[in-house]
């Protein structure tokens, strides 16, 4: 049976990103390096969750295939340096789930998904061993504040420092509300930043004690208040004003209206669905 490997998509991938790296291809991307491809990484990631969100298919596959594309060219960098290729990456990676995953290739038992992370960490730490200083290691640096913040709580719990319900964890978040007041009483600046932190910290906390996704939670917010404040301000144009010229009495007018209107439209939603 001949090997139909080459006619695959990923080696038509691997092949023209090779092409545009060589001497005789792309400019830009033969001037790219690592460092200059990391923001890259970054954006593509972030315009894939949008797509997910819309749940435009083709657009979810389209920004999969950015993404994949910086894997692609970071591994042909690496590889051009004599370091390792993209199949290097994919054999690596497969190895890792595989040792990671004793419950499906192996003889370990994990029937629920908190078994199969407490695995996973027990694994992972044995594979760091010798040069892991915390548990905090593995975190990475750049992640936005917010999810990190429920990484770093979600690692301590696994080793037990954690609350017993959730009352503790809303008690916690009490507890750092009223230590930020204190600190804006005071009108000390560095306080008043270290216990809005810690005030951050804890609700972050309280997201990933009730299984929420802090990250999602936020943006999910800010679409509301966006979705609102521009409903508010077309009624504002509406009545032929501008909005920087409306007092906030007038804004805040608006504001409940269009709050309320978008409530009553949610309401029906689901008979408009029967």
């Amino acid at each position: 049976m001949p090997d139909r490997r080459k006619d695959t998509g990923i080696h038509k991938l691997l092949d023209t990103v090779q092409k545009l790296r060589s001497e005789n291809g792309c400019p830009w991307d033969r001037k790219q390096t690592l460092e200059s491809l990391k923001q890259y990484l970054i954006e593509e990631s972030y315009e894939t969750i949008d797509a997910i969100d819309s749940g435009d298919v083709d657009l979810h596959c389209e920004e999969l295939g950015d993404v994949l594309l910086q894997v692609a060219l970071q591994a042909e960098i690496r590889r051009e340096g004599g370091e390792f290729d993209f199949d290097d990456v994919a054999d690596r990676l497969a190895e890792k789930l595989i040792r990671r995953h004793p419950h499906v290739f192996g003889s370990a038992k994990a029937d629920t998904a908190d078994e199969v992370l407490k695995n996973w960490e027990e694994i992972k730490a044995e594979e760091r061993v010798e040069s892991r200083k915390t548990i905090f290691d593995s975190i990475a640096r750049h992640l936005p504040a917010l999810q990190k913040a429920q990484r770093i709580q979600s690692k301590a719990s696994r080793v037990g420092f954690d609350w017993d319900e959730v009352t503790d964890v809303i008690d916690k978040v009490e507890e750092e509300l009223e230590e930020m007041k204190a600190a804006i009483k005071s009108g000390d600046e560095d306080a008043i930043e270290e216990e809005i932190g810690d005030l951050l910290f804890s609700i972050a906390n309280l997201c990933r004690f009730v299984d929420v996704v802090g990250e999602h939670a936020l943006e999910g917010c800010n679409r509301k208040f966006m979705r609102r404040f521009g409903a508010m301000e077309q009624r504002i144009q509406a009545e032929g004003k501008d909005l920087s010229a409306c007092s906030l009495e007038e804004m805040e007018k608006h504001w409940v209206a269009a709050k309320h209107a978008e409530r009553e439209q949610k309401r029906k939603r689901p008979d408009d669905r029967g």
